[in-house]
């Protein structure tokens, strides 16, 4: 189950409808059980709302990582909403408490009886740390849903994989569904000669990162090219998630790829030698610098602060890795407005460089077409994706 919150509306919009599944609000009686695939706020951010608000009391099902980063990115969004944006009616910390109460986690490939009918079993993801896809079996029927999930390792975590299943139903996401993408060196390699143009011209980068995931893979690259060319101009991360988000790597290692694994015995690969702490007096400081800082989307936090001191700036560039929703400051930055208007007392002009780079942890086509194979469904759903893109996928899926 996609629990979506959509950060683009600041009403009950925000949350899904649930009276599809009750007129009366009775869910427990109707579900019976709730799937968490991983913890990007676009799967899992109404789960409290639903527990505690909709007052559903069945079980929640989700990976160990995802049960322990959960909560400190539905904590990080109520924060943002409440206390920044001192909206009402949202969930509250205690609610964000009670609610993973009720979390029951998982281990891959191990099958759980929900009860006597109804089995299910998560598959390794990619994508996220922690993230899942799940074969559910009801009887002779079944279905996988997968979640987010990503077909090509990437530097810290593996290749998503299911066996051949065979069920009657994949229902699989289709972000990237139209797009097969360069090969993965050519777009680092451009991502990082934009950066480093930038920064001996004297510029600052900003680069826009989502805690968790992302923001490592791009760590790892800038670092070892700053030690390859023995560079000196600062790079920041901005605290607060980030050690947390190491903790957790280091919580839940076997989750990464076999590199890291290897090499953590020696060293942990989130131990960055060029890269600093930063702190908010920075952002003034003269002279080139690059920072990553989260929100990914621009939406609130330091990102959109540090975006609204740099943006004026022709020097500076904002790097936009992966998918902005609608609405946000993200989204508006990407689709190249010039002017604005973040709140009704700020508009900004916006003269940086903006690249969006898709270092994107979603399948591309050719990974959709990759899993449709490995699990030989009877019949495939697309969801997650634009329509158009629906539509070119769905005709190569009945080709092949």
């Amino acid at each position: 189950m996609a629990l979506k919150t959509d950060m683009g509306f600041s009403d009950h919009r925000r949350f899904p409808d649930f009276s599809y599944i009750s007129k009366t609000g009775d869910y427990t009686t109707l579900i019976d059980c709730v799937i968490i695939s991983h913890f990007h706020l676009d799967h899992c951010g109404a789960l409290p709302y639903f527990s505690e608000i909709c007052s559903y009391n069945g079980p929640i099902f989700m990976t160990y990582p995802t049960k322990a980063i959960c909560p400190i990115l539905l904590e990080d969004m109520r924060k943002v909403v409440v206390e920044r944006k001192g909206e009402q009616n949202f969930f509250t910390s205690d609610d964000i408490r009670n609610c993973m109460k009720k979390v029951i986690p998982l281990n891959l490939h191990e099958s759980y009886m929900v009860d006597d009918d109804l089995e299910i079993k998560p598959y390794y993801a990619g994508h996220v740390l922690g993230a899942a896809m799940f074969h559910i079996r009801v009887g002779s029927e079944s279905v996988v849903y997968t979640g987010d999930y990503n077909m090509t390792p990437d530097r810290h975590l593996g290749p998503a994989w299911i066996d051949k299943c065979r069920p009657d139903l994949l229902i699989t996401e289709t972000t990237y569904a139209t797009v097969i993408r360069d090969s993965k060196r050519a777009r680092e390699r451009d991502f990082l000669k934009k950066i480093h143009d930038c920064v001996l011209n004297g510029g600052k980068v900003l680069i826009p990162v989502f805690a968790l995931g992302r923001a490592q893979e791009l760590c790892i690259l800038i670092e070892s090219y700053w030690e390859r060319l023995d560079l000196s101009i600062p790079i920041y991360f901005s605290a607060g998630l980030t050690e947390r988000a190491n903790e957790y790597y280091k919580l839940f290692i076997s989750w990464t790829n076999e590199k890291i694994k290897k090499t953590f015995v020696e060293r942990n690969m989130f131990d960055f030698a060029k890269i600093t702490t930063y702190h908010p007096s920075y952002a003034d400081n003269p002279g080139p610098m690059v920072l990553f800082a989260s929100p990914g989307m621009l939406h609130a936090g330091t990102s959109l602060d540090v975006f609204k001191k740099w943006c004026g700036d022709p020097k500076n560039m904002v790097i936009l890795p992966g998918y902005c929703v609608a609405g946000t400051v993200g989204a508006k930055v990407l689709a190249g407005e010039k002017q604005i208007d973040v709140d009704k007392f700020t508009r900004l002009n916006v003269n940086c460089g903006v690249e969006n780079l898709s270092f994107s942890a979603h399948a591309d086509a050719k990974g959709i077409m990759q899993l449709v194979r490995m699990c030989e469904p009877r019949n495939v759903m697309l969801v997650h994706g634009e329509r158009g893109k629906m539509e070119f996928l769905k005709g190569r899926i009945e080709r092949e």
